[in-house]
């Protein structure tokens, strides 16, 4: 009996409401359920698809097939922190979604679970709003980076080139458009401007990079805001800096010629648009057993550098090295408005200065002649006759050879360059520890008579220390050691005549210690280089 007032209290079930209610599903579920995701994921998508955030048409099949393989618990994170996610400027949402689920993946490894720590300093919407309506521009987010225009609009001169674009450092972590945008575009017009983020703390990464539409613009970028007082106490850098469309390989059989190349290269990565190879001074026929790879674009040279540079990928046999061609700061037009020295390339054994001299004496006072190798440089007493001279001998047939003339570019920063190649030899020393040496083995790669590496053996620069390769460089030898491909490769950091330094792109240092670099753009010796 219960007690209280005397009557009897009779407890009901309550009735199970999950039962009766009915849950109402959009045309859409039954495909993802037929796609074979869970229901309850394929629940959780549909109530995205109900808010208008998302549409089934945005998801492509590799977004699917992730969440399909995703733990359900964890599909259903990904899912509502996408949802929670501002995606007004998201405009491919099945890569952003990818994007979630790699990063929730990375944070879980971390045993950061999902991530729900400090909630990230959103950007201001209104003023980045407003920024867009101002200059009719568009922002794309992804997981990685936040793209503001590219083109501008109406844009219908070329695609900026080299020189055009600046890297911007130090930003603070919590900063955004609305804040850097105003202070670029005082310095000219902004190409694009690409704001790298990081996905596992949703902040800025501290770096992003500017595109001008003229050189002059990014000029006046790095001289007004280099060490810039940004915020109170925190000061950014700007730089020029180079979009990079090449890579450096080396190792390659000697006896293959550019077309077969081509199409070895073409089948590891797509966007090649051109090989650039060098042939040997003695065997025209042959290669010098590295070459320079052109793609279409940074991310394609990107991609091909990732797959060709794993250590799995032999080329006829051969282990390969790669790494990007480090770009060099081109000369102003005011510095090449007053170059009179011509850059010859192509040039057999046989020709001599003497004869060099008598060519290009035709078009006016040469006062010099140096020819290192199969390349020269043309030194004229006047511009206009070098121009003249240029323009007529380019292409032109001397001692067999169909010879290539352009100005020759005076050298710039050697400290600068110095520290470049520092860096190169690290990186390349590197890769061959983690090979575990690095000796040619195809056939055509075999040299014939190589130094042996041992203790006491000349160093670098003629210096007496272990582990080189390579005999003295005197003054007169113009730096043309032996390298581990069997082969001489012009140096351009061994002492030279002049003892300046140049070049359109630089290839690698010779890993056992020797100075073997080269230029895509033609080698240096002496005071100028190829252009």
């Amino acid at each position: 009996m219960a007690e209280g007032n005397g009557e009897l209290q009779v407890k009901e079930e309550p009735k199970e409401e999950s039962q009766d209610i009915k849950t109402e599903y959009t045309a859409d579920y039954a495909k993802l359920v037929e796609y074979g995701l869970d229901e309850k994921v394929a629940g959780k998508l549909d109530e995205i698809y109900k808010t208008g955030k998302l549409a089934h048409a945005d998801l492509d099949e590799r977004a699917l097939d992730a969440l399909k393989e995703f733990p359900v618990d964890g599909a259903l994170n990904v899912l509502t922190q996408f949802l929670d996610s501002n995606l007004e400027h998201v405009s491919n949402k099945s890569a952003y979604l990818c994007g979630v689920m790699k990063t929730y993946r990375q944070k879980s490894r971390a045993g950061q679970g999902s991530g729900s720590g400090t909630v990230a300093k959103a950007p201001d919407e209104d003023k980045i709003k407003s920024i867009l309506e101002r200059t009719g521009y568009t922002l794309d987010v992804t997981t990685g980076q936040r793209k503001y225009g590219g083109p501008p609009p109406n844009w219908e001169g070329p695609t900026p080139g080299n020189g055009c674009e600046v890297f911007c450092g130090k930003i603070p972590k919590d900063m955004y458009e609305d804040e850097l945008i105003p202070l670029f575009e005082k310095c000219g017009v902004i190409w694009d401007l690409r704001l790298m983020m990081d996905p596992m703390t949703g902040l800025n990464r501290g770096y992003a990079f500017i595109t001008f539409t003229t050189r002059e613009a990014a000029q006046s970028a790095v001289k007004e805001l280099n060490d810039y007082e940004i915020r109170k106490g925190k000061k950014i850098g700007v730089t020029v800096s180079y979009n990079n469309h090449r890579l450096f390989v080396g190792n390659i059989p000697k006896n293959r010629d550019r077309d077969e190349l081509f199409e070895e290269f073409s089948k590891h990565a797509p966007g090649l648009t051109e090989v650039i190879i060098y042939s040997s001074p003695d065997d025209k026929k042959k290669n010098r057993g590295f070459c320079f790879l052109e793609y279409e674009s940074h991310k394609a040279a990107s991609l091909a550098k990732r797959r060709l540079g794993t250590g799995r990928i032999k080329v006829w046999g051969c282990d390969i090295i790669v790494d990007w061609a480090d770009p060099q700061e081109e000369p102003d037009e005011a510095t090449m408005s007053k170059v009179k020295v011509l850059y010859v390339r192509n040039l057999t054994q046989d020709c001599s200065e003497e004869k060099l001299k008598e060519s290009f004496e035709a078009f006016g006072k040469v006062e010099r002649v140096k020819k290192i190798k199969d390349y020269a440089f043309i030194h004229f007493e006047d511009r206009d006759h070098a121009i003249t001279a240029m323009r007529e001998l380019n292409g032109k047939e001397m001692g067999g050879s169909a010879i290539e003339v352009s100005l020759a570019k005076p050298p710039s920063d050697k400290k600068k360059k110095e520290e470049i190649l520092r860096a190169r030899e690290r990186r390349m020393m590197q890769m061959m520890q983690v090979r575990g040496g690095c000796s040619p083995s195809h056939p055509s790669m075999m040299p014939g008579a190589m130094p042996l590496r041992g203790p006491g053996g000349p160093g670098p620069r003629g210096a007496s220390g272990a582990g080189s390769m390579r005999g003295p460089i005197g003054r007169g030898d113009y730096g043309w050691p032996w390298a581990w491909s069997g082969g001489p490769w012009p140096s351009r950091w061994a002492p030279t005549p002049w003892g300046s330094q140049g070049g359109t792109h630089r290839s690698l240092r010779g890993p056992w210690g020797g100075s073997s670099t080269r230029t895509w753009g033609g080698p240096r010796q002496g005071k100028f280089t190829s252009r």
